[in-house]
């Protein structure tokens, strides 16, 4: 880690998909605000790198324990702690700048050729299938439209282009309404709701 972060910038770039600068900043707002330590033998810089390689490259436990020199279970334990540290991140980074939906951008307020279409819009939502790999035994249910094993991913973003919203998990067969009307309907989703006469552009 010492290497990568402190050697060459690409480096790390190909390593982690992100700048040294970054990948510290994430590091500190994972300590500070997200839960995550340092254990005797890990520091938390190594944690978040053990995480980082194992997304951004594809990799292996076996392939995890060999690069960084931990057991499989240290490597296994660590990926879930840096997860759920990472999914507190993205409840923080993920939501609405303005929760009640009130403003209208101005980009569209200022537009008569938009105003009268999208001023009670919010934003835009849409779907995507992202490969992954499963099991022989539930691949089935995991095959998407193009019949490999997929994950379909709803995202909402606004009209400047931030993401709002992000839900993932379903298998790739499910249909993109069965995975909207779930996301509107149960609250421990937190699906940000707009005021009544405001509505997602889809």
């Amino acid at each position: 880690m010492h290497e990568i972060l402190n050697g060459h910038e690409k480096r790390c770039f190909n390593m982690f998909r992100m700048t040294q600068t970054t990948f510290r900043k994430l590091v500190i707002d994972l300590e500070s605000k997200h839960g995550l330590h340092p254990s005797e033998r890990t520091s938390t810089l190594e944690k978040v790198g053990i995480f980082m390689f194992i997304l951004c490259s594809g990799a292996s436990n076996g392939e995890a324990q060999e690069r960084f020199q931990h057991s499989g279970e240290t490597i296994s334990r660590i990926f879930k702690e840096v997860l759920d540290a990472m999914d507190g991140l993205l409840k923080d980074l993920l939501r609405p700048r303005d929760p009640d939906f009130k403003e209208v951008p101005s980009h569209i307020a200022n537009d008569s050729r938009y105003m009268s279409h999208f001023k009670d819009c919010i934003g835009a939502i849409d779907g995507t299938h992202i490969d992954v790999i499963i099991p022989e035994e539930d691949q089935l249910r995991y095959r998407g439209r193009k019949g490999t094993p997929t994950l379909n991913v709803m995202a909402v973003c606004d009209f400047d282009l931030f993401f709002t919203y992000v839900v993932s998990g379903w298998e790739g067969s499910a249909h993109d309404s069965r995975i909207f009307l779930d996301a509107i309907t149960n609250p421990s989703l937190n699906f940000p709701k707009p005021s009544p006469g405001t509505s997602l552009f889809m």
